[in-house]
Parts: structure tokens; C-alpha cells; sequence
């Protein structure tokens, strides 16, 4: 630890007596700016320069005692199947009676991004360390890597799920998103690749069971063989707000899961079809202030794989939902008189049950085990895809 220090932050309003403050030149803010309020706010050293970002993770892991040399941490990052492989793994671990930690962006709480800030993800491994965990799994965002979250943090094993067009609205370009997930996976100890195909019929959907491949590669690095695996495998259940289902007696099957790529959304939309013998409606919008060119890619996706599609809100921030809506129309070529729009997201998912009859297939995509949106670009309102759903099925019973 280091001595005499009583903290470490990036934010100068967060310094105290003793803190060390590491001044890091943002998209937007520029902590250079701000180091005399540092000074003044007790700061007994500051760093700068263009390496700051890897020297706040250097100074967090030394502070926390350098949790990720005592700890064999699995890291898995991709376009898609992060946070299922990464509760895979977990459990796979646990079921074999390892002591194991997740950081994922469903389990951990608080953290409003995927992967959390380099030092309270040094302060969450070292609480791992405190209780002997052997192993921790972390989800890894492709923002977070590039924006340092990840840097000091020893991997054992750094997995890839998939790579495809995402977040070009950061990143600029595809070229530039793949060399930042690599980066990451390249740095490990071992590394993953999952496989494009698969054998496996474990979970459903294609996609799911090649994040069981990739979890099952992953963990025979830490001396896991494949049967005990597959093994503990079959008692697995999908986490929350993927293809999670919602049962009812109406007739009708209800699924919400965060699809929220084409890649993502087409394969969720495939795999519902082949379970649904009567129509497939689908309920999805597009965030506002991220990528616009997957936009008519979606709507192109939708109408040609459901019988009905209702478009709406998901997060538009300082954009107009109307304007959003607009854009993944502009991709639809066929089936138009099935394609509605609503931007108030809990009309269309009323909508979409309200239409749906016996047989049908209702899938709610998006959203997932999210808990709020962001309408304004300010603040974020209290949501859940899942509590509307169970609302209306509530109501309609009356």
C-alpha cells in the first residue's frame, strides 16, 4: 500500500487530505484544469501526462495491494455474449465449488457502466482477495478499455465472443473497435477465441451455445476439464434480460432480452421464430447518441423476420425518439402496413400484448435487465421492460 496515502481519485472534487489526484485529459473534461482545486482539496501529489490513465491504474492496484496478482481473473469482452459468458464461467466455477467473484453489469450494483472505474474495480478485487476467492470473472467493455478502466489489471485469461460493428459512434471505425477489443486480449496470460460454430444444444438459440463453448475453453485454462463443464453446464439458467421469458395463460409466450445490435437482433428474432408457431411481434427501438448507422439495418431485420413490429423509444437521450424511429423505418422495404410506431415505449409494449393471440411469440428487445432510461440526455428515469410487461398481464386478468 502506499504509505501515506489516504486515497486516489481522477476527480478533483472528490480529493481529500492525503489523496494522490491523477490528472487525465478527457473526450470533454480535462483534469489538468483542474489541479489547483486538487492542491487545495488536500492532494499530496499529482501526476499528468500522456500516460495517466495507466498510471491511475498503476497507483489503484498498488493501493488496493495489487489484487490481480493474487487473484486468476478471467476477462471476456465482444459485440455480443459478454455478460451470458461471463455468468457462465461463474458458474461453472461455483458449481464446482471454486470461490470465485463476477463483476458483470448485471450483478454488480451501482456501477453504471459495464466495466467500473479502475479503482473501484481495484477495491472490488481486493474485497474478493479479503474472502480467498481463487478466481474472478469480469465483463469487459470495449469502452472501458480504451478509456484505462481495465489498465494495471493482470488477466489470466481474456476471452473474445464475437466482433461486429458496435459503438462506431466512439470508436469512429470498425478497424478501431476491433484493434481496442484485441488489445485487451491479446494481453492476457491465455487467450480465447469463440469458435463460430458449434455441436453443442445446451442452452437455446445458436449464439447461447457458443458462449458455452467459449466459457468451456475459458475455464479449462484454470484446470477445468471439458466434461466436468459440460456437467455443471446443464443446471445453468440464462441471466436476467436475456431471452428471458415471462409466463402467463394467455396463449402466448413473452421474451425480453437487451438485443440491441443487428447481429444481436437477428439472432434473438431466428432463434423466437423457430420456437413459435403462430406470429412473431416484436417490440425495439435504437439509443439516441450511438451508432445511427445500425438503425435501418435493425428495421430492415425486424420487418422481414416478424409479423408485426412495433418501433419505439430505447434510451434516445438528446435525440428525438421520432427522429430514431424515422431512421429505422428507412430500412424497412417490405410489410409496411405491420411496422407501428410509438414513442412512449410502454404503449407499444401494450400494444404488442394486447395483439398478440394464442400461439403468438411477444419479444421486447433492447432493454433486458436494465432498470432505468435516459429520455433527456440528463437524467435517467425509472424503467423495466419486464415490470411493464407484468403489469399489463396483472391488469388484464381484472
Amino acid at each position: 500500500m502506499l504509505k501515506g496515502v489516504t486515497g486516489i481519485t481522477d476527480d478533483s472534487r472528490k480529493v481529500e487530505k492525503g489523496f494522490i489526484f491523477v490528472a487525465i485529459k478527457g473526450r470533454t473534461v480535462d483534469g489538468n484544469n483542474y489541479i489547483d482545486e486538487a492542491i487545495k482539496n488536500g492532494a499530496i501529489k499529482v501526476y499528468k501526462g500522456d500516460d495517466s490513465r495507466q498510471k491511475l491504474g498503476e497507483l489503484a492496484s498498488e493501493f488496493y495491494g495489487n489484487p490481480s496478482d493474487k487473484l486468476k481473473i478471467v476477462g471476456v469482452t465482444g459485440t455480443k455474449g459478454k455478460t451470458t459468458t461471463c455468468h457462465l464461467i461463474y458458474h461453472i466455477l461455483t458449481k464446482l465449488g471454486k470461490k470465485v467473484g463476477l463483476i458483470s453489469s448485471i450483478t454488480t450494483q451501482g456501477f453504471h457502466t459495464t466495466t467500473p472505474d479502475v479503482i473501484l474495480l481495484n477495491k472490488e478485487l481486493a474485497e474478493m482477495v479479503k474472502k480467498n476467492y481463487e478466481f474472478a470473472v469480469l465483463e469487459v467493455s470495449s469502452h472501458g478499455i480504451d478509456q484505462g478502466r481495465i489498465a494495471g489489471i493482470k488477466f489470466h485469461v481474456g476471452v473474445l465472443t464475437n466482433i461486429a460493428p458496435e459503438h462506431l459512434d466512439y470508436h469512429k471505425t470498425f478497424k478501431e473497435y476491433k484493434r481496442v477489443k484485441m488489445s485487451f486480449v491479446n494481453s492476457a496470460k491465455f487467450k480465447v477465441i469463440s469458435p463460430k460454430e458449434t455441436d453443442l444444444d445446451i442452452l437455446p438459440g445458436k449464439f447461447n451455445n457458443l458462449n458455452v463453448e467459449a466459457a468451456i475453453h475459458a475455464v479449462e485454462f484454470l484446470g477445468i476439464s471439458k466434461e466436468e463443464a459440460l456437467e455443471a453446464v446443464k443446471s445453468f439458467k440464462l441471466p436476467e434480460g436475456r431471452l428471458e421469458e415471462i409466463r402467463n395463460d394467455k396463449g402466448f409466450r413473452v421474451f425480453v432480452d437487451f438485443a440491441h445490435t443487428p447481429d444481436s437482433l437477428e439472432a434473438a428474432l431466428k432463434y423466437l421464430k423457430s420456437i413459435t408457431k403462430g406470429r412473431l411481434i416484436s417490440v425495439f427501438g435504437c439509443a439516441g447518441e450511438r451508432d445511427p448507422n445500425k438503425r435501418p439495418i435493425m428495421g430492415k431485420i425486424a420487418s422481414e423476420l416478424c409479423d408485426i413490429v412495433a418501433l419505439t423509444s430505447e434510451d434516445p437521450r438528446t435525440e428525438k425518439a421520432e427522429d430514431i424511429i424515422k431512421q429505422i423505418r428507412s430500412g424497412v422495404k417490405t410489410n409496411l402496413e405491420n411496422i407501428h410506431d410509438f414513442i412512449d415505449r410502454k404503449k407499444a409494449i401494450e400494444f404488442a400484448l394486447k395483439n398478440a393471440k394464442k400461439e403468438d411469440t411477444v419479444a421486447i428487445l433492447g432493454k433486458g435487465h436494465e432498470k432505468s432510461m435516459n429520455l433527456d440526455g440528463i437524467h435517467e428515469i425509472p424503467w423495466s421492460d419486464r415490470e411493464v410487461v407484468r403489469e399489463y398481464l396483472k391488469e388484464s386478468k381484472r
